[in-house]
């Protein structure tokens, strides 16, 4: 083929590219506003494609889809259930302890205090500053201004209010996920075949709008497989460390790590520091406090920073630094839902950009190796060389 006729890749024009820089920013505004529609829409699309397989498995014993929809969904409730009625004894004696251990803990850094510290000195100059200030205008100083710290009570109070808030937030949207995974179960492959048909009237569009349903599919269930198999090896070793060292309620300790890790990166940081907590109240060394939780924080960091973006880099054929930073921008957009989203959204849209040509760069910059060449067209195939045998054979003749 000649070098003149090889193919000049399309040059972006500037307009062009600052409208697509305009639009993502768009996207990406919109997205940070419609956080509470956008979230559990998301996540019921990944129910209904973690549960899939449940139900067309009652579908083939002749259970219509409605009916097996509900099936699945109601045991899975009813599963969550059932852990938590097991553990409900170890969580009610857990709460029950809180206050000894925050009298232990308010003890402990009270022996353990040393000097005041640089912030502490800034504190109380902040204070001096607004005494003389008040007296230089002839006003009246706050009194006991600094003897009045800002209390930790009261923080601590509002802090657990607003978690409050935020846990029932998650489970209405929990519900509500449920309920669209339900219809879109319930529906089967009615709005697969909208999308296909609305896809284009040719038949490469929808062959092309096929194919890259069936990755999403496939990358999306690998996700949550590979998420269920790491969630389950944290908590068992947890539950075996905990034991090993003697500490109270290891199993509950376990069943929470492993429900924190659905969160990545900040589940192990909130395992850690809570586990260590309670290493701490049980045994009230400062040492075997250490050294638990550097064991747990090394367990969890082994499995969930280690062993969990290889196995998802390999399911969806992604680096680790895609999935690392798709889960920083994605945890910075919607919060602990974006950590446990970001990474298969990421997934589905390297499926994307993997099938349109226009795309390819995207696909490439998020996958774990260059793709490999593309085969030669038949126009381009190198001529058939003469077998030597036959050309001696012709140079005889004449």
């Amino acid at each position: 083929m000649d070098r003149s006729e090889e193919p000049v890749p399309r040059k972006w024009p500037a307009g062009e590219r600052a409208l697509i820089v305009l639009a993502v920013l768009a996207v990406v505004g919109a997205a940070k506003i419609t956080e509470s529609f956008i979230v559990p829409v998301v996540a019921g699309v990944m129910l209904s494609y973690a549960f899939e397989p449940m139900v067309r498995a009652l579908e083939r014993i002749h259970i219509h889809r409605v009916v097996g929809a509900a099936i699945v969904l109601v045991l899975a409730i009813l599963a969550v259930g059932a852990s938590g009625f097991l553990l409900r004894a170890d969580a009610t004696a857990l709460i029950a302890e809180l206050p000894d251990a925050a009298r232990k803990i308010r003890v402990a850094a009270h022996d353990h205090k040393g000097p005041d510290g640089p912030i502490d000195h800034v504190r109380a100059a902040a204070a001096e500053l607004n005494k003389a200030a008040a007296e230089a205008t002839g006003g009246t100083p706050p009194p006991n201004a600094t003897q009045q710290p800002p209390t930790i009570a009261t923080d601590l109070q509002h802090w657990v209010t607003d978690q409050s808030a935020k846990a029932l937030g998650v489970m209405t949207q929990l519900g509500i996920a449920a309920l669209l995974a339900y219809f879109l179960l319930a529906a089967g492959d009615a709005f697969r075949r909208k999308v296909v048909h609305l896809a284009g009237p040719t038949l490469a569009q929808r062959r092309i709008t096929v194919e890259i349903l069936d990755d999403i599919h496939v990358q999306v269930q690998r996700y949550l497989l590979v998420l269920l198999i790491t969630n389950v090896m944290i908590a068992l070793a947890i539950w075996g460390l905990l034991t090993a060292f003697g500490i109270e309620r290891a199993g509950l300790w376990g069943a929470i790590a492993g429900v924190l890790h659905v969160i990545p990166y900040a589940g192990t940081a909130v395992t850690t520091g809570a586990i260590s907590i309670a290493a701490y109240v049980q045994t009230g060394s400062i040492s075997d406090t250490a050294g638990i939780g550097f064991s747990v924080l090394a367990v969890s960091s082994a499995i969930g920073m280690g062993l969990v973006p290889w196995l998802q880099g390999r399911a969806s054929r992604m680096n680790a630094a895609a999935v690392f930073v798709s889960l920083l921008f994605f945890g910075w957009l919607w919060g602990g839902w974006g950590l446990l989203l970001g990474a298969p959204l990421v997934a589905v849209l390297k499926t994307v950009a993997d099938r349109i040509p226009r795309m390819e760069p995207v696909g490439e910059l998020l996958g774990d190796q260059k793709a490999p060449p593309a085969p030669p067209k038949p126009s381009e195939a190198p001529p058939r060389q003469r077998p030597p045998g036959r050309a001696k054979a012709t140079r005889a003749t004449s």
